[in-house]
């Protein structure tokens, strides 16, 4: 059932979809079938593999740099006394301004390249893991701390050997939630400007009618996505093996 499932819900969906298309009987190119989609996928696998390599290039990119910012910044907050409240509202103004309205700026100041797609990336997913471990920090049990205290472990050490385990869990679920909301960094930047990427590939396939190829490249996105987030799961499966799930 764990490889069956997948299957059934996909199925589901693409009997759906075809029944849309019968159904309505609207024009392809306004909402092509199932059948037209996989055409394309497989007739124009090439350039639908050269732009998700670069969609895919720059998600990870921009995971791992807003990883380690994220954790780094919340880390030092734990660390100075009074550091949240110079620092916090900084963070929430910085989720608090549209991504769209970032988006052209960052265009304007690192180019038509990889590196806007990056930071905007990054942007996106700073926030979640930022706030998950620090809540996760700030919320070690006072007897940990306490039994620390009393064996003589310094800040830094109470730190990094009670407050760091302790906030893995939270780290863990800003992990999840950043690893699924990464793509839309990059896309989004793509579709402000940009040179490749499956977000450049729908935003001309969509302005030339190629409404096949567009769903085509949604598609490899959606399965990328996917991928990346049920094998960020997994790992932290695997890294935080103590915490237990009461729920399936």
């Amino acid at each position: 059932m764990r490889w069956l499932r997948p299957l059934i819900i996909a199925a589901s969906l693409l009997a759906v979809w075809q029944a849309a298309v019968w159904l309505s009987q609207v024009p392809p190119f306004i909402l092509p079938g199932p059948t037209a989609v996989l055409t394309t996928l497989v007739t124009r696998a090439d350039v639908l593999v050269e732009h998700a390599w670069v969609t895919g290039a720059e998600i990870l990119m921009g995971l791992a740099l807003g990883t380690l910012l994220g954790m780094l910044t919340a880390l030092f907050m734990a660390a100075i006394p009074g550091a949240t409240r110079w620092l916090m509202p900084v963070l929430v103004a910085s989720q608090a301004i549209p991504v769209f309205a970032i988006a052209p700026l960052l265009v304007l100041w690192l180019d038509y390249g990889m590196a806007s797609k990056v930071a905007m990336a990054t942007l996106i997913i700073y926030f979640p893991v930022t706030t998950s471990f620090f809540d996760g920090l700030r919320r070690t049990e006072p007897e940990w701390l306490a039994l620390a205290q009393t064996m003589g472990a310094s800040r830094a050490a109470a730190i990094r050997h009670v407050r760091i385990p302790a906030a893995l869990p939270s780290l863990a679920s800003g992990l999840r939630v950043a690893t699924a909301i990464a793509p839309i960094g990059a896309v989004v930047g793509e579709w402000v400007g940009s040179e490749a990427g499956l977000g450049y590939l729908m935003l001309h396939a969509n302005a030339r009618m190629q409404t096949d190829l567009m769903f085509a490249a949604l598609f490899v996105l959606t399965v990328g996505s996917l991928t990346l987030y049920f094998s960020m799961n997994a790992a932290l499966r695997r890294l935080i093996p103590w915490q237990p799930e009461t729920l399936r």
